[in-house]
């Protein structure tokens, strides 16, 4: 018997996070393909096929990724990947499933080998950023419940898939109202922020100072992640001084690194720290000249999600919580800092942050105040 859970969120994602039309061609990507996900792979085709697009399905195999990084020589991690190349040029959709079975397959996986794989997509990655930003290409990015899943954020497969399902609304018998009520909610907030100058966030571990003016917060109800619950901008990139360390462990590519320290001067990365995995946080910070940049300041708006699962999907959406992304910019904020990098930091603002905005107090302590 279908989980009903399941169609739920196949409909979600294709009709209404895409809104996949008659004639439109879908990728449906899973990376890497656990098995067990193949139930929401293919109703997410069948709901493609229900709207009239033209669906394709692209898997990547468990390990793949990691022969690649180990075996390939600099040559071959130069060579553009052709298919995501030709996604994010003529593609109208693209729906990415995550179903890892070892979120920590690539950690031994040379960071040399990573930072040269990295450059090669950073053509295509400027492509996809450019149409997404103009509406030319839809994206959603998702997961499905998988044991690896379920053991970072410490449950079992059941509590875990319960967990998803429940912050992405796919057991509401109308989840696209409550994406709907959460996007008039943060409508609310981005007005109030619109033409604003100049922000100041400070906490235990944080005193950072930022320009925003002229830039756009971006509202997240479900159009781009599921779950989702979060707004964010780009800041001007050579605005951003002073310095965080981030309350929890920051990962990318399967690689932890606990206690990272930066420290920010004219906007750039001068100072960098970590407790566990500092050479790694170094090297990608060295992997091109926007990556000591922050791209991205984003606030959590998701008290559904109430645990950190060591996956950022779930993770940024925290209500309570910000995250400071070093790297690339999403253009629709009207960033313009370039990177083949994305790096999503956490920190916890629910013990007397504050986010103070042309001095007035915006958020405390993980609530709005406006």
């Amino acid at each position: 018997m279908a989980d009903p859970r399941i169609e739920n969120l196949a409909k979600i994602l294709v009709h209404y996070s895409t809104k996949v039309k008659k004639g439109e061609q879908v990728m449906i990507r899973g990376y890497p393909l656990d098995p067990i996900a193949t139930p929401l792979l293919a109703e997410i085709y069948r709901e493609v096929l229900r709207a009239g697009g033209h669906p394709h399905i692209e898997v990547d195999l468990e390990g793949i990724q990691y022969i690649f990084l180990t075996e390939a020589a600099d040559f071959q991690l130069l060579h553009p990947d052709p298919v995501a190349k030709m996604v994010a040029e003529q593609f109208d959709v693209d729906i990415r499933i995550g179903s890892n079975t070892n979120t920590r397959a690539l950690t031994n996986a040379k960071p040399e080998a990573s930072k040269l794989a990295l450059r090669a997509g950073k053509e295509t990655s400027d492509t996809f950023f450019r149409r997404t930003s103009t509406g030319q290409l839809r994206f959603v990015v998702s997961r499905y419940p998988t044991q690896a899943y379920a053991q970072d954020a410490e449950m079992s497969l059941e509590e875990f898939s319960n967990f998803f399902y429940h912050v992405a609304f796919a057991d509401l018998t109308d989840p696209i109202a409550r994406y709907e009520a959460i996007r008039v909610e943060q409508d609310r907030l981005i007005r109030w922020l619109a033409g604003k100058k100049q922000v100041k966030i400070t906490g235990s571990g944080i005193d950072l100072e930022m320009s925003i003016e002229d830039r756009k917060f971006v509202n997240c109800c479900g159009l781009v992640n599921v779950p989702d619950g979060e707004i964010f901008t780009g800041p001007v990139e050579n605005s951003v001084n002073g310095h965080v360390r981030y309350s929890f462990p920051c990962i990318w590519q399967g690689v932890e690194v606990t206690g990272v320290e930066l420290n920010f001067e004219h906007g750039k990365v001068v100072k960098a720290r970590a407790d566990k995995n500092e050479a790694f946080l170094l090297s990608v910070l060295e992997t091109d000249a926007g990556a000591r940049f922050l791209g991205e300041l984003g606030i959590g708006t998701n008290f559904e999600i109430n645990r950190f699962t060591k996956n950022m999907l779930f993770d940024e959406k925290i209500g309570g919580t910000i995250h400071l992304a070093i790297g690339m910019g999403y253009p629709e904020t009207g960033s313009t800092n370039h990177s083949s990098v994305h790096w999503d930091m956490l920190y916890d603002m629910r013990d007397g942050g504050k986010i103070i905005v042309d001095d007035a107090l915006f958020y405390d302590s993980g609530k709005f105040m406006i």
